[in-house]
């Protein structure tokens, strides 16, 4: 097996230039590049990614903290997030938390221990001083820890005026609102959005509250149930891709017809909004972008080489189904 001076004997360099071609820490000249590449080649020589890190005093290992991966919104996050931190270098440790709120501190202690290099999280079960005291790079997804921690999540105001706009061209008078609250989170601004555009139109809002962790189908399918029978005359529907499968599926149970007699608006439009009949309208985050911005911000904090905003907020488009009427 061929070793780094191997490499620097065929390339006619020193095996410090062949260093710092293979870890990025200085300069090494075009003509010296090329050599290097072509006598790793003729060698089959393959760079020891352990030592390297250690070199580079870094794991190349970043962990990734969700509530729920069972969750369509997360595990397509997840899959951006992982792809994007690939294809620049790292690898992930992906951490479930749901009902299990230590793990989350475990992931936190294992930054400090430097067994990865950073965290991005999209939890929000222990309290915010436990990130804070944290000193390596952390990411934040929608919950705000103040400026030490950046965030970076979607135009949720936004996503729960358009959800309000559409309910009310399509006639409805009482509506459901089931929203997943969570302190210094902000999704909690499209549901606060939502209500004040339905009060200034003087349209009723029945609104149920679950907690944060409870974000399983079964659970939102239970909660609409229960409501859809407390409340016979609602007409409408505003919450998550769950809250508005859940909706469909008790609505046509009870033999309503969906968009005719009842209107349902979802928030994230992820595919399984597509996979029912009929499609549900949905307000969309670009889980794409986020999921990029997300792997690009880490990077630059850890490497150092650009000031991360404190806020990058993206904005959200409708997707427009059968669940209401255009």
């Amino acid at each position: 097996m061929a070793s780094i001076r191997d490499v620097a004997k065929k390339a006619g360099v020193g095996v410090g230039t062949v260093s710092r071609a293979l870890n990025g820490t200085g300069y090494v000249s075009e003509e010296a590049k090329k050599k290097i590449e072509t006598a790793m080649k003729e060698l089959e020589y393959t760079p020891n990614e352990l030592a390297r890190n250690l070199f580079r005093n870094r794991t190349g290992i970043i962990g990734i903290i969700v509530p729920n991966m069972e969750h369509p919104f997360f595990a397509g996050l997840c899959r951006v997030m992982e792809t994007a931190l690939y294809e620049r270098g790292y690898k992930t440790m992906i951490c479930n938390t749901i009902g299990i709120s230590n793990r989350e501190k475990d992931y936190l202690d294992m930054l400090d221990r430097s067994m990865v290099d950073g965290i991005i999280t999209a939890a929000h079960s222990l309290d915010g001083d436990e990130y804070l005291k944290r000193k390596k790079p952390i990411i934040s997804i929608d919950r705000n820890f103040g400026p030490e921690i950046p965030l970076i999540g979607s135009d949720h105001a936004m996503g729960g005026r358009m959800a309000a706009e559409v309910l009310i061209k399509n006639g409805c008078r009482k509506v459901l609102q089931l929203s997943n609250l969570s302190p210094f989170v902000l999704a909690n601004e499209r549901h606060t959005a939502f209500h004040s555009i339905m009060a200034k139109n003087d349209i009723e809002v029945v609104e149920a509250v679950m907690d944060w962790n409870n974000l399983t189908y079964e659970e939102h399918y239970k909660v609409v149930k229960e409501y859809l029978r407390l409340y016979p005359d609602v007409d409408g529907a505003f919450g998550s891709d769950y809250t508005a499968i859940a909706c469909l599926n008790v609505i046509t149970a009870m033999g309503k017809k969906v968009p005719e007699e009842f209107k349902i608006v979802g928030f994230d439009a992820m595919n399984i909004t597509r996979m029912v009949r009929p499609a549900v309208t949905a307000v969309r985050q670009n889980i794409q972008l986020l999921g990029e911005c997300c792997a690009e911000s880490i990077i630059k904090r850890i490497e150092g080489v650009e000031t991360v905003p404190y806020r990058q907020i993206l904005k959200v488009e409708m997707q427009y189904g059968g669940t209401t009427i255009q």
